[in-house]
């Protein structure tokens, strides 16, 4: 038995160790250091762990004497030396990003002027509608910084426009949104129904802001949310069903306008158990509501001749037929009647309405704004380098084109798009061409556009069309 013993113990001699990092032997790593759970580790490779660790929690250690540091390194917090200890990093902070300028800080809140002169170069007209919403949102957006210490507490600005269709009324929300500086959402009332019912709950207004806001709730909650269509939530008349998306609407609404804790699904526009949820507090955020309001004249209209008689004092009741601005003459009592409740009319305190678009105006439209459509068609044109001119007699005839069409600016879209076609079509295939000047006689059908080659001859582009 002692034999068998004294066998083992000369075969364990016979093995040799290995490094636990590189697997090299003994006979050719060298001498080993043994650690706890039989592990050995080669010189070489315990003096590479030291330098790995150097611009570690130990640093300048990694030129030191392994053998004499290993009952610090495997020991506990408490073996490690003072001076040690003390040169542990601390943890950075996170960088606080900066607050943009903008509505959201007080002191670079921009004054009713400045916002109406920043909205001229881009809306043409409307004086009104620009100078009410400047003060409107000037006066929203110091509530929003008012910090209630006198007992005055600041009332809400939700703002009513009045107005035809194509005169502007989206383009001015989303023009003084992007000069604030704060989230836009643009909704349509025509999607809105009641809660329960298929279409979008009221509350998916809010979900479009927080999207628009990068899922941000305190941005959000300093927003402006467009709800366009606001005529077509009316309440219907001589309805026998449930008013599930004209009156409930309105109801639904109420909440919102006036200010609420609201649970919104995030990144969807509906809830359901499958969406996390978030509370967006609306008090903060500024309602525009927007509507053509059609037939709306028409209760003007029977409000204003009401006295209507025969003699000199009579007013005669076809005097404001061809009043262009009597959106302009609405009152509360009117919208009522139109199928407005009031609790929802009270809650939007500015209501004013928005000129129709002349023939003046709708030649302004055309290029003067910076984002005119004839300054887009010339930058188009000038990638070609090719100059596009068009004299006044060409802008004067495409506005009577647009009137005729009774839709405002967005007419004039429609039919430039239609002109340049032919002409957009045609230039890229001569390199020689230098400049195309668009008449009035092309816009009427009766020539054709004139060229100017680079050779300084001019020549027509297209033929003109057969009468």
């Amino acid at each position: 038995m002692t034999d068998d013993v004294n066998k083992t113990e000369e075969r364990t001699d016979e093995y040799e160790d290995i490094c636990y990092i590189c697997r090299r032997p003994e006979s050719k790593a060298g001498k080993m250091m043994k650690l706890p759970n039989n592990i050995a580790i080669c010189a070489e490779c315990m003096q590479k762990t030291f330098d790995s660790m150097s611009g570690g929690p130990f640093p300048g250690m990694g030129n030191m004497d392994f053998m004499g540091f290993s009952p610090f390194l495997f020991g506990g917090p408490g073996d490690m030396p003072e001076q040690q200890r003390l040169k542990k990093k601390q943890p950075k902070e996170k960088k606080k990003e900066e607050v943009p300028e903008g509505v959201f800080d007080i002191r670079h809140l921009k004054a009713p002027h400045v916002i109406k002169a920043e909205l001229d170069e881009y809306v043409i007209g409307q004086e009104k509608a620009k100078k009410v919403m400047s003060v409107a949102v000037y006066n929203h957006y110091k509530r929003v910084y008012d910090k209630v210490e006198d007992g005055v507490e600041l009332e809400k600005s939700n703002m009513l426009m009045l107005g035809p269709t194509g005169s502007g009324k989206t383009y001015l929300v989303k023009t003084l949104a992007k000069l604030l500086n704060v989230p836009l959402a643009i909704t349509d009332a025509t999607s809105l129904t009641e809660a329960g019912y298929i279409g979008d709950d009221v509350e998916s207004v809010l979900s479009k802001l927080l999207a628009a806001a990068d899922n941000d709730v305190e941005r959000a909650e300093q927003g402006i949310v467009f709800i366009d269509e606001i005529d077509k939530i009316a309440k219907k008349r001589n309805a026998h069903s449930r008013d599930v998306s004209g009156e409930s609407v309105q109801q639904g609404l109420l909440k919102l306008l006036e200010g609420a804790e609201v649970e919104v699904p995030v990144g969807a526009s509906s809830k359901n158990a499958m969406v996390p949820m978030t509370t967006i507090d609306t008090k903060n955020i500024l309602f525009i509501c927007g509507g053509a309001f059609p037939d709306l004249e028409n209760v003007i209209k029977r409000r204003l001749t009401k006295q209507s008689a025969i003699g000199f004092t009579g007013d005669l009741k076809d005097r404001f037929d061809e009043d262009k601005d009597i959106l302009a003459k609405a009152t509360v009592e009117d919208l009522r009647e139109y199928g407005m409740i009031p609790e929802f009319i009270g809650r939007l305190p500015v209501i004013f309405a928005l000129r129709q678009l002349d023939k003046e105006m709708l030649v302004k439209v055309l290029q003067e704004p910076k984002n005119a459509i004839l300054k887009q068609y010339k930058k188009l044109l000038a990638m070609d380098e090719v100059d596009l001119v068009f004299d006044d007699g060409a802008l004067e005839a495409i506005a009577e084109k647009a009137l005729e069409k009774d839709t405002g600016a967005r007419a004039l879209r429609a039919i430039i798009e239609e002109l340049m076609l032919d002409i957009m079509y045609e230039i890229p295939k001569d390199d020689a061409i230098g400049r195309v000047t668009i008449t009035k006689d092309y816009i009427l059908n009766n020539g054709a556009p004139l060229i100017e080659m680079r050779t300084s001859y001019a020549t027509p582009l297209l033929e003109a069309p057969k009468e």
